[in-house]
Formats: structure tokens, C-alpha cells, sequence
């Protein structure tokens, strides 16, 4: 298991790439702000996907993960 700082790391990385340092900072902020309930927030996420839809976007979110740290392992050696 990761630990809580690993996965603090990780996860500003990732917003970081996605949305870029200002939007990532907002966002935690809003979050921060509001009384945000992730279930519920879930629950309405994905209502227009069916479940084949779903697992193709975590089939793919998964295969470029892999390449992205194959990439970044390349880059240690």
C-alpha cells in the first residue's frame, strides 16, 4: 500500500497534467470549500455510459498508464 504522501504526490500529478497547475489549484480548492460527497458525485457520473462503455475507458486509462511509465522508466536508466 501506498502511503498517504505517495498518493498526495501522485494524485497532484495527475490533476496537474490534466487540468494544469491553476485549474488543479482550484479545483482542491473547491473541494476543500464545498461539502463535496464523492459517492454521490459518482452515482451521477457516469449515468449516459453503459458498463461495456465504462470498461473500454478503464481498458484504455490503463494501457496508457503502462505506457507512460514505461516511458518514464526508460528515461531513469
Amino acid at each position: 500500500m501506498k502511503s498517504d504522501n505517495v498518493v498526495r504526490v501522485e494524485a497532484m500529478n495527475v490533476l496537474i497534467a490534466a487540468l494544469g497547475a491553476i485549474d488543479a489549484e482550484r479545483f482542491i480548492s473547491m473541494v476543500k470549500r464545498d461539502t463535496f460527497d464523492y459517492t454521490e458525485w459518482q452515482k451521477n457520473l457516469w449515468m449516459d455510459k453503459s458498463i461495456e462503455e465504462i470498461h473500454a475507458m478503464g481498458v484504455e486509462l490503463e494501457k496508457r498508464n503502462n505506457r507512460s511509465q514505461k516511458s518514464i522508466s526508460k528515461g531513469k536508466k
